[in-house]
Parts: structure tokens; C-alpha cells; sequence
């Protein structure tokens, strides 16, 4: 398990180096990227307690995709916050991923849903070197209601992420640990 993990961590740090370059990266290739970047080490670490737990084999299959579903709604808050964020509670700048053209789940859906104007407009300004691009860019966010979007998004995964943790089979003291991590995960500012 650790070493399939180790290798899908960077299989998916590698994609986000490749989508740095790349101009036509899908919201599926997005998903994927930020599973093998960031849900897999949830999973994996969260497999690994029930292997040491003795859970049976299936058990530790919806342990491990518990933690990828919160994982995905973990790295999505992450994208909503780097754009929405409050700064004094995010604890760093606001536009960090603008400002380096990455291509977030905001980009990529707003990319989906724009008039080709807005598209090159929006491509624009994420290839541009300009603090002020930040503002433009979550004004065209807003104009595709993407900013509510992910928020919906995040909520389904957290969703299914509760519905997976009722079907396991463990004491009822472990699930709501588990639940108020996810709540924390979902709720959190920073």
C-alpha cells in the first residue's frame, strides 16, 4: 500500500507539472491529478490503521475510498479558498494559484462554461504577470457562478464521503472521529 502510494503521488505531481504547459486539461484529468496528488495519501494512511485494526479486507476498501472522497473535498476547499479566501484566515495570499496561471478546478469549469471571449480573456490573464489580474479573474469566476459551483461540489463529495463512512462496520467512537474530521475538512477557512 505504501509503495503503490508513494508511486501515485508521483504520477500526480508529475500531471501537475504537465498542466502547467498544457492548454486543453479536462476537469476528469483535474480529478485525477488531485486524487493521485492528494486523496490517495488520506486513503492510504487511513487503509493503513484499519490493516493495523485487523478490518476486514472489505472495510479497509471503503476506509481508503472514505479518505479519497475527503481528500477531493479537502484539495477543492483548497482551490475555493486560494481564490476566496479571507486572508487573515487563509494565512497566506489570496491569487497564489492565479497568479501562477494554474489551472484549478475554478479555471478549468469556468473554461467549460465561457463564451470563447471570456475563455480568452481568462487565459489571458492567467499567462499575464499582473497583481491585478487577481480581481478580473475571480470576476469572471463569479460571472460563471464557479464559485458556487465548487461549493456544491465539495458538498457532494463530503455527501458521499458520509454515506461510505455509515456502511463500515466499525465502532460508533472511530465514525464520529472520522465525521468530524470531514466537517472540519469541509468547514475549514485555512
Amino acid at each position: 500500500l505504501l509503495t503503490k502510494t508513494a508511486i501515485e503521488v508521483c504520477e500526480g505531481q508529475q500531471y501537475d507539472m504537465d498542466f502547467e504547459t498544457r492548454t486543453d486539461v479536462s476537469l476528469p484529468e483535474y480529478m485525477e491529478m488531485i486524487r493521485l496528488k492528494t486523496s490517495v495519501l488520506l486513503g492510504a494512511a487511513l487503509q493503513m490503521g484499519s490493516i493495523i485494526a485487523q478490518a476486514d479486507t472489505e472495510n479497509q476498501k471503503k476506509i481508503y475510498d472514505f479518505g479519497i472522497l475527503m481528500g477531493l473535498a479537502f484539495q477543492l476547499q483548497d482551490d475555493y479558498l486560494d481564490t476566496f479566501g479571507d486572508v487573515k484566515t487563509f494565512g497566506k495570499q489570496i491569487g497564489g494559484d492565479i497568479m501562477e496561471g494554474k489551472k484549478t478546478w475554478l479555471v478549468l469549469k469556468t473554461l467549460e462554461l465561457a463564451t470563447p471571449d471570456d475563455q480568452n480573456a481568462l487565459l489571458q490573464l492567467l499567462s499575464a504577470d499582473d497583481t491585478g489580474k487577481i480581481q478580473e479573474v475571480q470576476t469572471l469566476f463569479r460571472k460563471y457562478r464557479v464559485n458556487v459551483s465548487i461549493q456544491e461540489e465539495i458538498y457532494q463529495y463530503g455527501l458521499q464521503a458520509r454515506n461510505l463512512l455509515e456502511t463500515l462496520d466499525f465502532k460508533p467512537e472511530p465514525k464520529t472521529e472520522l465525521l468530524n474530521l470531514l466537517k472540519q475538512l469541509e468547514n475549514r477557512t485555512n
